[in-house]
């Protein structure tokens, strides 16, 4: 799926080699600064390496559209992005960004409903409370069902049930379709429980030196 080569950006990650696998959920923890979100947003193209490569399937990011790349990558940031203005909206547009085919209201209803997420289509997103954002983008990733998810921080707004049970029922339904899950997460609890695997950046930033995976 992905792989890192001798990748480094600027004084904040130094990777001699770093693999990511097909079917896999993988957690990134670490101390701060330590480049966690440096290292999604490297996978998603959203910024460059400045040393070293990444690869994709075996292509390297920089032979990739970083849109076509982005149909099959979906990250989700730390604060989500909100797209148009009702929760409808935001819904169907992961779906016309991923060219997907509109869906019944129904579907999009259940979609939130999944995520303990019981809102109206026609409410206003920018009302909703942060842990309610975070949702919002969660459910219009699951219904992407895109190849891989980058989720940072996905659940950092919910208390511990609901976090709890957010995670879970994501990861549950990115297993059914084969899909990989990368997050971070500042929960140890979170990554031990819902990862298959779990990453330290800490080894990998510039103050632990280099060193293999």
């Amino acid at each position: 799926m992905f792989t890192l080569k001798d990748a480094t950006y600027k004084d904040i990650l130094s990777i001699r080699k770093l693999t990511f696998s097909d079917k896999e959920v993988t957690s990134i923890i670490g101390e701060s600064g330590t480049g966690k979100s440096t290292l999604l947003k490297m996978l998603n193209n959203l910024i460059s390496p400045t040393g070293g490569s990444i690869f994709y399937n075996g292509t390297n990011l920089t032979e990739i559209d970083p849109i076509a790349l982005r149909r099959e990558v979906v990250m989700l940031s730390q604060t989500p992005v909100l797209f148009g203005k009702t929760v409808r909206e935001n819904l169907e547009a992961g779906l016309h960004f991923a060219e997907k085919p509109a869906i019944a209201d129904e579907k999009l209803t259940e979609a939130l409903h999944y995520l303990y997420l019981d809102k109206d289509l026609d409410e206003k997103a920018e009302k909703l409370s942060g842990g309610e954002q975070q949702r919002l983008a969660l459910a219009r990733i699951l219904l992407m069902k895109p190849s891989v998810s980058l989720l940072d921080e996905p659940t950092s707004a919910l208390d511990e049930e609901l976090e709890q049970g957010v995670m879970a029922r994501f990861i549950e339904q990115a297993r059914a379709i084969g899909a990989v899950v990368i997050f971070v997460t500042h929960s140890k609890a979170i990554a031990e429980t819902y990862s298959d695997r779990m990453i330290d950046l800490t080894p990998f930033s510039y103050k632990g030196g280099h060193q293999d995976e």
